[in-house]
């Protein structure tokens, strides 16, 4: 059985208000709490009550049932979820055995009936991609879909898999539902009829945020406008409904590869009050639409949420020739580690989500797409990347893409180890070329992977030490200059 983290729990009791209007809080993690009204009609013992308004993808032991105005007492004695609506296959399975008629056309579009025998339905239960049996589980079952999900058909005493034409069925069974169905075996203490409140965890809804920085044809001062972009494939409509945009990373138990299994089957500037509001909630954080909308099934709808003018970005550009990572492990004896060469000079933003800034709220992770306006005025695209969740105050640095006139070239000038005296001698060439019209500084990024006990014995340029591996020189380059930056290293150990 899956388990739900208390914080959801009781993230649902508070979505659940006194309301006729629906009201959705959609989570960054494919899936949603949603808050709808049932109107009850109870009289006292035992009541059956069919609720068919759930979505598709509603997780049915996550359903809180009650009456918000606290005058009714009753109890759920049992509860049953169907989601198996009618259709063909399934209207199969209930006349297998029987004989019905299959409508047919001829050559020239004449229909006509013959009878068939449904001998065998082909007809496969649903099994939802959450089934906490897990991964193997769910193989087992879509093997045993295609093994039998072709129907066998006796027309004539003569048996043929597939449908002979168009099944024609007299009734649709005793048995058939139209849409997912809850049914509620309910206890009561005394008559009453009210609307209660039905509040549930359901998959079927993502968000996501994009954001769109512009900058101008010269300078560094940006416009940022984010968006949020809400997807309905829950199987129901939300009319007029209050939405909510959790984000943060909410902690859910889930059965083995499930998770992955269902997303993959998943598949203003101007005044007034801004469309979405923000504010701090436990540990994460929740935006608010402000006024109510219509979210319709398998629709996607956009709102912006931030427009921000005259932000204060810089441009950094970064040369990492080695492009090492420091899960290769260390090699004090290979004198070729390292010494690949990489030639990209990378281009990175960077700006304070700050009040000052013009920022200062928290931002939810998403793409974030770069833009500059050209000498016409016409906006160019120059690049994306993507935040993590960012709370205020934080700075942003992320990458547009690799600079095409700077280049850089890193050779390995001396290596010498001595593996009896445990140490090694190192030195490195970085060469800075700047073709561009205006100066710029390079942040040349090194990295001592090699042994932990290292010193620089030799430099041409100042340098900093970023972490006990990582050392970087920050080098003007003038316009058509080749800049040439060395420098020396002992390892012992």
């Amino acid at each position: 059985m899956k388990i739900v983290s208390m914080f959801l729990l009781s993230a649902m009791a508070a979505v659940v208000a006194a309301s006729a209007q629906p009201a959705l809080t959609i989570y960054n993690q494919d899936f949603a709490v949603v808050r709808d009204t049932v109107p009850l009609d109870l009289k006292a013992g035992e009541n059956t009550v069919n609720y068919s308004e759930a979505t598709a993808h509603v997780e049915p032991d996550t359903v809180i049932l009650r009456d918000p105005s606290g005058g009714h007492s009753f109890q759920i004695l049992e509860q049953n979820y169907r989601n198996d609506p009618v259709s063909q296959d399934l209207l199969l399975s209930f006349f297998e055995g029987r004989t019905i008629d299959f409508e047919m056309r001829d050559r020239n579009g004449q229909t006509y009936t013959i009878k068939g025998k449904i001998v065998r339905s082909g007809y496969v239960p649903h099994y939802s991609a959450m089934n906490s049996y897990g991964y193997e589980y769910q193989q087992q079952q879509m093997t045993m879909a295609s093994e039998a999900g072709q129907p066998i058909i006796e027309v004539d005493g003569q048996m043929r898999f597939g449908l002979p034409g168009q099944p024609l069925f007299p009734d649709l069974g005793d048995d058939t539902i139209l849409k997912p169905t809850l049914n509620w075996l309910i206890e009561s203490d005394n008559a009453g009829k009210f609307g209660a409140e039905v509040g549930y965890i359901t998959g079927g809804f993502t968000w996501e945020a994009d954001y769109n920085l512009v900058s101008p044809e010269k300078g560094d001062n940006v416009d940022l406008i984010g968006w949020v972009t809400i997807d309905n494939q829950s199987g129901k409509t939300f009319q007029n409904a209050k939405i909510k945009l959790m984000a943060g990373d909410v902690n859910r138990v889930q059965p083995p590869m499930a998770f992955a299994m269902r997303t993959a089957m998943l598949a203003g500037g101007g005044g007034g009050a801004p469309p979405v509001s923000e504010k701090a909630f436990d540990e994460f954080h929740l935006y608010t639409l402000e006024r109510p909308t219509t979210l319709r099934d398998r629709e996607t709808k956009q709102v912006e949420f931030i427009h921000a003018e005259s932000i204060q970005s810089k441009t950094i550009y970064v040369y990492d020739g080695a492009n090492l990572s420091p899960y290769q492990g260390w090699d004090n004896g290979t004198p070729e580690y390292g010494t690949q060469s990489n030639k990209k000079v990378r281009v990175m933003r960077e700006f304070s989500n700050s009040e000052s800034n013009h920022l200062g709220i928290a931002l939810p992770k998403g793409k974030l797409r770069f833009y500059r306006r050209d000498a016409d005025g016409q906006l160019e695209f120059v690049g994306e990347d993507e935040i993590d969740h960012t709370p205020k105050d934080e700075t942003i640095r992320v990458t547009t893409g690799n600079a095409f006139d700077l280049v850089g070239e890193r050779k390995q000038t001396n290596f010498r180890v001595d593996q009896n005296n445990h140490q090694a001698d190192e030195s490195f060439e970085i060469r800075l070329r700047n073709h561009k019209k205006e100066p710029v500084t390079i942040r040349v990024v090194e990295h001592l992977y090699r042994w932990n006990n290292w010193e620089i014995t030799a430099h041409s340029d100042d340098f900093a030490k970023r972490d006990s591996q990582t050392i970087e020189f920050n080098v003007p380059v003038n316009p058509n200059e080749e800049k040439v930056v060395t420098y020396s290293v002992h390892y012992s150990w």
